[in-house]
């Protein structure tokens, strides 16, 4: 299956059912009076961890997601039915954000764990509600309220541990595929890795944790080159970081200029990524020149320290699993004492950059533009929910609608403005005339 860890979805909750407009003429009911009913709740969209799943690879193809609406009010004031939520499964690990504003709706990383994206509308009043001693029949009913709508990205960074850092071809997938019984692909030749492969290791004194083999970095990732831009974010999760270096010098590098690249990119990524305790894995020890690469390469880290701790360097070889077992042990008793990171998103949703939004009350009530027709065109979230909760069929909903607009200043700043009697206005698409 092919790993997919960034999509982009559309969610439309339910609208609202909407209220109904009836009036009980029953034998032997006197003065039976308004009867009409309300609708019920549209349904929400809701995220939900699947841990069963492993990847975003179901949204590729289905993308648009739409739950279902209230039922209609009906007669002898019985509500409409209300719909069913519409749940959609997600892995662990899944970051949701607004595609438009960039703001971080949730983290869901445990089975079970839940996120309303868009919320139901509420169903509309039947005119059972409107009754008055002035108007006891009265001929209003609402319409369901709009479902919320809105474009998600959704963002898959693995639930991993350890992370397998380093340039291609330094033995990550080897490693992984010697310490777990995860299968890997493994070759002879660079970015063999394409996705992050995940293995649990298993020791005999119990501990155990999860190893990921991350996609191999070079030099630019955290700029868009090769794939390692692709897959930095997986490293977010990671608790700990195994940076191997390939000390037999076969390709003709520099480890420690590795070592220095590598951690640059993860740097740009994210700085505080160099933080995390790292252990440095010095590979391939089975090859002729990888000693005395080891041995230079010691002393230039004593000269000089680009990371929060000096790390600790351990010798191995995968072939010959040379210090795979110090290696393991030295890893787990590192996690035991680490802490879990927050993540670059989880930062900025609580960073002193806090995102504000307009309160229900602190919108403004409407807007006024003009067409270059010189129709005058209403908008703003509130004047068009009304507008969506109105029902035209019936001349006392419209004469309602028409106070509700007086009452909010619209007949006003339309006169402020400019407007004159005969001038068309516009919502949405209904057109009508301003009159005083």
């Amino acid at each position: 299956m092919a790993f997919v860890d960034q999509v982009k979805i559309n969610v439309k909750a339910g609208n609202g059912g909407n209220g109904m407009v009836a009036f009980r003429r029953e034998k032997y009911v006197p003065n039976g009076g308004p009867a009409g009913g309300d609708g019920g709740k549209g349904g929400s969209v809701v995220l939900k961890v699947d841990e069963g799943l492993r990847t975003l690879m179901d949204f590729r193809y289905h993308r648009h997601f739409k739950a279902k609406s209230g039922g209609n009010g009906m007669i002898k004031g019985m509500y409409g039915r209300g719909a069913d939520d519409l749940y959609i499964a997600v892995p662990e690990g899944t970051t949701v954000s607004d595609e438009e504003t960039g703001e971080v709706l949730g983290d869901l990383l445990h089975e079970g764990d839940e996120l309303v994206v868009a919320k139901g509308g509420r169903g509309g009043r039947g005119n059972i509600h409107f009754a008055s001693p002035r108007n006891p029949a009265p001929e209003i009913a609402e319409n369901g309220e709009p479902g919320g709508e809105r474009i998600l990205k959704l963002e898959l960074k693995v639930l991993a541990d350890v992370g397998l850092v380093g340039f291609p071809s330094v033995g990550k997938s080897t490693l992984l595929a010697t310490v777990t019984s995860a299968k890997p692909k493994v070759a002879a030749y660079h970015f063999t890795t394409l996705v992050p492969n995940l293995g649990m290791v298993r020791l005999e004194n119990g501990s155990d944790f999860v190893m990921a083999d991350l996609p191999g970095l070079i030099e630019g990732a955290s700029q868009g080159v090769g794939l390692g831009i692709q897959f930095l974010r997986h490293v977010e999760r990671t608790r700990v970081i195994l940076h191997l270096i390939d000390m037999s010098g076969f390709d003709g590098r520099d480890p420690y200029d590795d070592f220095i690249k590598i951690n640059q990119e993860l740097e740009s990524y994210d700085e505080l990524l160099l933080e995390r305790p790292q252990i440095v894995v010095a590979s391939k020890m089975d090859l002729p020149e990888a000693a005395a690469n080891l041995r230079q390469f010691r002393e230039k880290m004593q000269k000089q320290q680009i990371l929060a701790q000096q790390p600790e360097i351990i010798e191995i070889s995968s072939v010959t699993r040379q210090g795979l077992q110090e290696l393991l042990l030295k890893t787990a008793a590192l996690l035991d004492k680490t802490p879990a990171f927050p993540t670059l998103a989880q930062r900025q949703t609580t960073s002193d950059e806090q995102l504000y939004q307009f309160e229900d009350g602190e919108q403004p009530d409407f807007e006024i533009t003009r067409d270059p027709d010189a129709t005058w065109v209403l908008g703003g979230s509130k004047l068009e929910k009304l507008f969506k909760m109105t029902n035209f069929d019936h001349d006392e909903s419209i004469m309602r609608f028409a106070r509700q607009l007086r009452g909010m200043g619209v007949d006003d700043a339309l006169r402020a403005r400019g407007a004159k009697p005969g001038d068309h206005v516009r919502i949405d698409k209904f057109t009508f005339e301003f009159v005083e």
